[in-house]
């Protein structure tokens, strides 16, 4: 069989090439590195980018809101942090604190908009309010300041917009620093990062109490109508705003003819009593969302909850073997009882819900509120708990899988 082709672009190459091609390679190998190649795949590239278990972040700005102050926090390049991981308007970031040897972590909305995550100015801004109890807040509005170093992790939380699941307008009931997400939902509205409308109604005990007042009304005004925000005092009455409470009433007023979702971030409080009001609103359960990403304050106030008659017990953690019994208040946390014998307890939501501190029961009987219960079925019926919404009603003790760094 001939081949049919222009052998004449060949006769003018010179065999010898080929005929080195092995000593060519053999001195190549010779020459290179007697490390192991590294190959990573761009999706891990990308999740390492989005979902960094750290970022190491310098305060370059503070500013001063009374009971409250903003923290601009920037990438700390020193301690090799590039640039800060992008996040969805409203997510938030968990940051690690040394409170007098007390070792914990508590959540903090990214207040800004997530386009300020991009480039080379790349930038969080969380915002931070005096609150009651004034533990980890006090700490850090008495003692951060311009230039200092922080640890945090990267976005955390699901209550952000979603299309397929959320209604295209949403009614947002804020009650004091729970305006920080829905300011970042805002900026995302303006920016065109997010495609909803957003009405606002934003509870706060007096018009001078009022935290980013100016700063949201500047937004709804840029928003070209997309974002409204409608001001409702509890402890004053005054031209211009709604007195009292959120109520369901106060809802339909402002809320838009058909279908729209709730979104509510504030204090268990308010929770507690917007409850209440969303059974007469009648919405679906999808339609109704609320940010819980904080501590289960006040046990004793619930009403499955039977206070021991002991006021203290021994808890047990076993980390990798290493073993060590801390004191355990009743009516306090298993979380907050390890924070505060120093314990690196791994933690980021506070709430029960995001399973980072997803610990594993060796002995001892517990609580656990309802409403905070966010384990599998199976994780209640073999044992696993949530020390960071679960109280001891004995002595107990538990495995604990340490923080991953």
């Amino acid at each position: 069989m001939k081949y049919n082709y222009d052998k004449s672009a060949l006769k003018g190459l010179s065999i010898m090439p080929f005929l080195n091609q092995v000593k060519t390679r053999n001195k190549m190998i010779e020459a290179a590195s007697d490390e192991m190649p590294q190959s990573i795949f761009n999706v891990n590239r990308v999740a390492a980018a989005l979902h960094p278990a750290w970022q190491h972040v310098k305060i370059a700005k503070v500013t001063d809101h009374g009971d409250a102050k903003s923290y601009l926090l920037i990438a700390d390049k020193e301690k090799g942090t590039e640039k800060l991981a992008y996040f969805r308007a409203s997510q938030y970031v968990s940051v690690e604190l040394n409170i007098d040897g007390a070792l914990v972590n508590k959540p903090y909305t990214i207040r800004s908009n997530p386009a300020d995550a991009l480039g080379a100015g790349s930038s969080y801004t969380l915002t931070v309010k005096l609150t009651n109890p004034a533990y980890a807040s006090k700490h850090i509005l008495d003692n951060w300041k311009e230039g200092d170093s922080l640890s945090i992790s990267g976005p955390l939380g699901d209550f952000y917009y979603q299309e397929l699941r959320d209604a295209k307008h949403v009614v947002a009931l804020a009650g004091g620093s729970g305006i920080t997400p829905f300011y970042s939902m805002a900026a995302a509205i303006v920016d065109g990062i997010e495609d909803f409308d957003m009405t606002i109604l934003y509870g706060s005990r007096s018009s001078d109490g009022i935290l980013l007042k100016e700063e949201i009304e500047e937004l709804a005004e840029r928003s070209k109508g997309r974002v409204k925000v409608v001001h409702i005092l509890s402890h004053e009455e005054k031209e211009g705003y709604e007195h009292g409470f959120i109520t369901a009433e106060l809802i339909k007023k402002y809320a838009p003819e058909g279908d729209y979702s709730v979104f509510m971030c504030g204090p268990r409080a308010m929770y507690d009593f917007e409850d209440g009001e969303m059974a007469k609103l009648g919405l679906p359960k999808r339609r109704v969302r609320k940010e819980m990403s904080g501590d289960y304050l006040g046990v004793e106030k619930n009403p499955d909850y039977q206070a021991p008659q002991e006021q203290e017990f021994k808890l047990t953690v076993d980390i990798r073997g290493q073993k060590q019994t801390v004191a355990c208040k009743a009516g306090e946390s298993l979380l907050w009882a390890m924070e505060r014998a120093g314990i690196a307890a791994p933690s980021r939501c506070r709430s029960g819900e995001c399973g980072w501190c997803h610990s594993r029961l060796v002995s001892g009987k517990y609580f656990c509120p309802k409403e905070t219960d966010g384990r599998r079925l199976a994780d209640e019926k073999f044992g696993w708990i949530h020390p960071c919404c679960t109280f001891p009603l004995s002595d107990i003790e538990i495995y604990v899988y340490p923080i991953v760094r």
